[in-house]
C-alpha cells in the first residue's frame, strides 16, 4: 500500500487518481481509519448512468435526504465532507464509458475536497496513477 501509505502520511496531496491496488476494500478501510482519516467506498459496477451515480455517491458519502442529486448539489453537499476523506471507488469504468462528460466533471469535483481512488480497469484518463 505504498500509494496510500504517502497519502495517508500526507507525503501526496489529496487529488484524484487511478489506483492499481488489489485490496480487499475492508483492508483498505481498515488502513485509512487506522490512519485516522474518513473513509468511504463506491462500488460502481452497476453505475452506468448520472442518476445512478447521484444515489450512489448519495449512499457511499451520507448525503442528506435533500440533496438535489446533479452536479451543483455535489459541489454542496461536499463542503460537509471532511477534506480528509478517502473515497475508493470501484469499478468506475461503467459511468466513465456510458457518461464520459458527466464522470470526468464529478472525478473533478470529488478530487478538488476529497483523495479519490479510482480502482479497476476502464478507458484512458488523464489522471495520475497512485503506486
Amino acid at each position: 500500500m505504498s500509494g496510500l501509505a504517502g497519502l495517508l502520511a500526507g507525503r501526496v496531496a489529496p487529488g484524484a487518481w487511478t489506483w492499481r491496488a488489489t485490496y480487499d476494500a475492508e483492508e483498505v478501510r481498515r488502513a485509512v481509519e487506522g490512519a485516522g482519516r474518513p473513509f468511504a467506498h463506491l462500488d460502481g459496477v452497476r453505475v452506468e448512468s448520472v442518476p445512478e451515480l447521484h444515489g450512489a455517491l448519495a449512499e457511499a458519502l451520507g448525503f442528506p435526504e435533500w440533496y438535489g442529486r446533479n452536479l451543483d448539489a455535489l459541489a454542496e453537499c461536499l463542503r460537509d465532507v471532511p477534506a480528509e476523506t478517502v473515497l475508493l471507488w470501484d469499478s468506475w469504468a461503467p459511468l466513465a464509458r456510458a457518461e464520459p462528460r458527466v464522470f470526468t466533471l464529478a472525478v473533478d469535483l470529488l478530487g478538488e475536497r476529497l483523495s479519490v481512488l479510482l480502482r479497476g480497469e476502464g478507458p484512458p484518463t488523464a489522471l495520475p496513477v497512485l503506486d
